[in-house]
């Protein structure tokens, strides 16, 4: 049997499964194998066909994960002996999601590569949250960072976007929030408003927005923890619930 490696990266969006393109799943469907990752909802795996092989490599914080390096070895091994290969990824793959590294280590066998874009939770859960990231007279940027580098420091970047009006997205930055609020209310943004949002998109997910000045109590009130993303900026006050929540604060 003639074998024609492949390996296609596939975002899987932000977590509802609704959420993932047309596109993403017919790569699905025609996948001989699928490496899924953690944040990926299992029903994805219900569009493959009977005979795929489904190979969870799921890396998470405090758990025992599959490294990156055998994550790449395992697309190039699958792909030379079975074929065509799908690497699903939640959110986008190119957004702190390491498919860049990916492809790059394939391209070294010469293996056809493809990509299908997903929905980050940088957008894909404010705007389900309806907060825009971008708002006229308000907002003329937006900032996606990590909250913290492969040396566990907080992201040079915030240190640049905390001096602009930018809206700021922080993915995988919920360890860094006491840092984050250190470093915003330096800057005199103590009414700055700010929200959380835990397992966005899903059943279970919780949302819990305030300013600078009062975050870290109601993280703490509310039990929310990770996953979570971060946004910080003005914009976050056009959420539908923002006034209420600020006039509750302003009479405790």
């Amino acid at each position: 049997m003639n074998i024609k490696p492949k390996v296609t990266l596939v975002g899987a969006g932000p977590g509802d499964p609704e959420l993932i393109s047309l596109k993403g799943i017919k790569a699905i469907k025609s996948a001989d194998v699928i490496l899924y990752d953690a944040l990926v909802d299992e029903s994805l795996l219900d569009y493959a066909s009977e005979t795929c092989t489904k190979i969870y490599v799921g890396k998470r914080a405090e758990q025992l994960s599959t490294s990156q390096d055998q994550i790449n070895q395992l697309l190039v091994d699958y792909a030379l002996t079975h074929g065509h290969v799908v690497r699903l990824k939640g959110g986008d793959p190119f957004v702190f999601g390491r498919g860049g590294e990916e492809l790059d280590f394939v391209n070294q066998y010469d293996i056809e590569t493809a990509v299908v874009p997903g929905i980050s939770s940088s957008i894909g859960l404010t705007g389900l949250q309806k907060i825009p990231l971008t708002y006229r007279g308000i907002s003329e940027s937006f900032w996606v960072i990590t909250g913290s580098t492969t040396s566990g420091k907080l992201s040079d970047d915030l240190y640049a976007a905390v001096q602009t009006n930018a809206t700021v997205v922080v993915l995988m930055g919920f360890g860094k929030l006491t840092e984050i609020v250190d470093l915003y209310k330096q800057h005199g943004k103590e009414n700055l408003p700010i929200a959380l949002i835990q397992n966005g998109s899903l059943p279970n997910e919780k949302i819990i927005i305030g300013t600078i000045a009062d975050i870290l109590d109601e993280t703490q009130e509310k039990r929310i923890g990770v996953p979570a993303i971060i946004i910080l900026g003005e914009v976050v006050s056009k959420h539908p619930n923002f006034k209420q929540i600020v006039q509750k604060f302003a009479t405790v």
